[in-house]
């Protein structure tokens, strides 16, 4: 199960890495998929897992597609890999694809030198968040100069390490 969870993960991965985006072709057979294997595997209780899992990886990343800083390829593939791994799974995945994006965008700014830029984009995405408004179109995905990390290769590359890791005996 975890297999095809990494499969699905490297190959939005790729798409997301060479094109900047994450096909639906892609994300909705990865749902059915995680969701029949878990099924499968579980019965009612796999299946309740499985739409636990897809239900937390979409309503906790909702917030970032509706501000336009993050995709709703990357939205739809955190619920793929939701229905693979689960719910009680699925916080560690997000927890690591944030640090591993966090870790990809000081890399990207620290290159392009805009730093100054970035944390003044920082403090506008938070001030929109705590204001409950949408920020500027400085911070969205729509403005071809912002600075931009393919998230779909953030949480492929956890998603790897996560089935590394679990491959490797970590519980």
């Amino acid at each position: 199960m975890l297999a095809l969870a990494v499969a699905l993960a490297l190959i939005a991965g790729w798409t997301d890495w060479r094109w900047r985006r994450i096909p639906n072709w892609l994300t909705v057979p990865g749902f059915v998929v995680g969701v029949s294997v878990n099924v499968l595997a579980g019965g009612w209780v796999g299946l309740w897992t499985s739409l636990l899992g897809a239900g937390l990886g979409l309503l906790v990343l909702l917030p970032f597609v509706f501000l336009r800083s993050l995709g709703a390829g990357d939205w739809k593939l955190a619920g793929a890999l939701g229905a693979f791994v689960g719910w009680k799974e699925l916080p560690n995945l997000l927890m690591g694809s944030v640090l591993v994006a966090g870790i990809m965008a000081l890399g990207l700014v620290i290159y392009k030198r805009r730093f100054k830029e970035t944390l003044r984009n920082i403090g506008r995405l938070l001030g929109s968040m705590i204001t409950f408004r949408k920020p500027g179109p400085e911070v969205s995905l729509d403005n071809p100069q912002s600075l931009k990390v393919p998230y779909g290769v953030a949480l492929a590359l956890t998603t790897l390490l996560f089935g590394i890791g679990k491959m490797w005996g970590g519980r």
